[in-house]
Parts: structure tokens; sequence; C-alpha cells
């Protein structure tokens, strides 16, 4: 996967050079999204591992400053997400699984004009994770936990009739290790698309 970030970004690069004649974008924006999220679970001791696919829904919100064909932003977002993962029975582990709740995005963000109306942007900030940590015989209470981390990506824009823009986007989350819990490394994958208006 990380092959493909730095593929995509070596693209975008070298689209943008002669893209600098075009106009970015610039302004308040906010918008909704929705998409795919598939979540990676590894045990503390690394002896397991889980995944699991859901779908991600949420709305966001920044504001872009326009350098001519190239523009600079920041961007928050607030999302949620029902993935649920649950290590094998040979995990010798307190805990069965892991549940995902809520998240939390503020980065920054930046990118080029690469034709009339259409941008490509790569992104990075600080990301938080709601988690819900359970035993399938009860026999433990649950536990609720956040999880801090970094978030990473990037995605194309395209400007549609008014003032409607619409976004195609993949980002990376790597979360630290869950302190009260038998998990350690977490991650999620998401691609989704979205439909936003700019002022």
């Amino acid at each position: 996967m990380k092959k493909t970030i730095l593929l995509a970004a070596m693209a975008t690069s070298i689209a943008a050079t002669p893209a600098l004649a075009q106009s970015a974008p610039g302004g308040l924006h906010v918008g909704a999204l929705a998409g795919y999220e598939g979540i990676d679970v590894e045990a503390e001791d690394g002896s397991a591992t889980a995944n699991a696919d859901s779908t991600v829904y949420g709305i966001n919100a920044g504001y872009d400053i326009a350098l001519g064909g190239a523009f600079v932003g920041v961007e928050g977002e607030i999302s949620t997400s029902g993935g649920t993962t649950e290590f094998p029975s040979t995990f010798a582990g307190a805990r069965d699984g892991l549940e995902t709740d809520a998240q939390y995005y503020v980065g920054a963000r930046a990118g080029f004009a690469l034709t009339p109306g259409v941008t490509a942007y790569g992104k990075v900030g600080y990301t938080s994770l709601d988690t819900r940590a359970f035993t399938q015989a009860g026999s433990l209470a649950e536990l609720e936990e956040n999880a801090g981390g970094i978030r990473y990506g990037g995605g194309v824009q395209i400007g549609l009739p008014g003032p409607l823009e619409a976004r195609v986007e993949y980002r990376r989350s790597e979360y630290d290790d869950l302190a009260s819990a038998d998990f350690g490394k977490t991650t999620t994958d998401q691609v989704v698309v979205g439909l936003g208006v700019r002022f």
C-alpha cells in the first residue's frame, strides 16, 4: 500500500508541473463523505492479527488559500465506522476483539490544479479513534479507549456546477498502542467519495 501511495504522489507531482497556469480553488468548504474502511489490528505481543471491512461516513470542513495554480489549507473531519475485528480462538490474550467507532481528524493539505476544475492534493495530520475492546464470553467488562495517531493520504477534487465540488480520496491512519487492552498497532485504510460546497 505504501508503494501505491508513493507512486500516486510521484504521478501527481509530474502531472502538476504543466498545470501551474490553471487556477486552484480557495476559500471555505464543507461537505459529507462516505466509503470503504479496512481495519487491521495486531496483538500487543505480535502473536496474532485480525482485520475487518466496514463502511465509513462523516462530515468535514476546511479552508484553502489559493496560490495561483496551487493551494494550501487546513481541514477537520468527524466520521464513524462499524468495523469489528476478532482474533482467532488460538489467541491467548484477555480480549477477544476490537470495535471501532468515532474518528476525529485535523490536519493540513496542499495541491495543484491539473486541469480547469480538477485538482490533486495530499494531506497529513493528527487523528484519534474511539474503540471498544470486548470478550465474547463477557467475562471481562468492555474497555472503551481513545487512540491517537497520524493520517496521511491524497485525492482528487472536481468542480461541479455552481458552488458544488466532489472528491475521491484515499487515506491511511496509524494508531498508537491501546495501553489498557491486548492490542498493539492498529491501522485503517479508507477510500471515500465526498460531496461539498465551497463558499
